[in-house]
């Protein structure tokens, strides 16, 4: 925004305390010159022999100079001090509003740093630092992402013209078997695709709020996956009591189908369990989905929720996703003001936790 060219605010600060300085001054000398007055006469009173009383005039002669000279003197000592403790006292938002700029130029990784004790603009400079780190997490993540789809996106396109070529170069070839890798193909970018629109739609927050109850989602999201559970042998073992919450019904039920969908895919093909359990607590309820599987390191289980992050030592089936599973269970959860935690199980598998707000009232 283009604006007019004003003072600066060290400028204004130091007219400021000038002017309350002579003042302050001028009341003083008000008072001394009333408190004179008062024993001062108009005209001169000879008693006795000797020297007479000063007058007023006598006194308003003597006194006026003295006191133009010494506001003089105020109104300069009141602008070289104002402007001295205007410099100091902005001295911090200046360092801010350097790193402001810096910030604009795309520079992220500066921090203000703002040392001594706490007060308004030390206050000021940590919020910037936060406000600082949590971009640039969100700038980096971003990127990653922006990099990661661009790589699985152009995964399916790479197959895609590889099978388009072969079947050119090589006519003989069956049709059938070239349409169904087509069709496979195309169907995982159809997949991908729309994991994407879920994840910033979420991000986005563009939902409307209802009273759902959790425990009938994760119920309806159990049934839905039987089917691919009871093909590998995997028991689902569901508990829980109404646990009303307040939400998308829709990206809700995208959570719990992702996370028993999961916990499916990556488990311990015929001979494994999850656990889907549902909980109310004072002031949030919760939705626990927990399975077994290889064991998992700390370390792997925090990369898990990022994007595109399928876990190396998971097993994979033809049944896996697109590594946008937790990624967009961890974005509806952040936008439902919601926790997600993932701890590895001691015996092998995983244990993903979603904590949502309780309904208030």
């Amino acid at each position: 925004m283009d604006r007019a060219p004003g003072l600066s605010v060290r400028l204004k600060l130091t007219l400021s305390y000038a002017g309350f300085v002579m003042v302050a001054s001028a009341m003083l000398l008000a008072v001394v010159w009333v408190f004179l007055l008062r024993y001062v006469p108009d005209r001169a009173m000879v008693f006795a022999p000797g020297p007479s009383i000063p007058t007023r005039s006598d006194l308003l002669r003597a006194f006026v100079p003295k006191a133009a000279i010494m506001l003089v003197f105020v109104l300069v000592f009141g602008l070289l001090g104002g402007w001295l403790l205007a410099g100091q006292m902005l001295a911090p938002l200046t360092r801010i509003t350097d790193a402001t700029r810096m910030a604009a130029t795309g520079s992220l990784a500066h921090r203000v740093r703002l040392e001594g004790r706490s007060d308004e603009f030390r206050e000021l400079a940590d919020a910037f630092d936060a406000m600082l780190a949590r971009l640039e997490a969100h700038v980096a993540e971003q990127q990653r992402f922006a990099a990661n789809a661009s790589h699985e996106l152009r995964t399916p396109l790479a197959i895609t013209q590889t099978l388009l070529d072969v079947a050119r170069n090589d006519q003989s070839r069956g049709n059938d078997e070239l349409v169904d890798r087509l069709h496979f193909v195309n169907s995982r970018a159809i997949d991908l695709t729309e994991a994407l629109l879920v994840l910033s739609r979420a991000d986005q927050r563009s939902f409307v709020r209802e009273h759902v109850d959790l425990s009938l989602i994760a119920e309806e999201a159990t049934e839905t996956l039987l089917p691919i559970a009871e093909e590998r042998g995997i028991n689902i073992e569901t508990s829980g009591d109404v646990t009303p919450t307040v939400g998308s019904p829709a990206l809700l039920q995208q959570l719990a189908t992702n996370l028993v969908h999961n916990a499916i895919v990556h488990n311990l093909a015929g001979q494994g369990t999850v656990w889907v359990t549902t909980s109310v607590h004072d002031k949030s309820v919760v939705l626990a989905v927990e399975n077994t599987g290889e064991k998992l390191t700390p370390q792997l289980v925090s990369t898990l929720a990022e994007p595109f992050q399928r876990g190396s030592k998971r097993i994979r089936t033809d049944h896996a996703g697109v590594g946008l599973g937790l990624a967009i269970v961890k974005s509806i959860t952040q936008a439902h003001d919601g926790t997600l935690t993932l701890t590895p199980r001691a015996t092998g598998g995983l244990c993903v936790t979603v904590q949502l707000p309780a309904p208030s009232g």
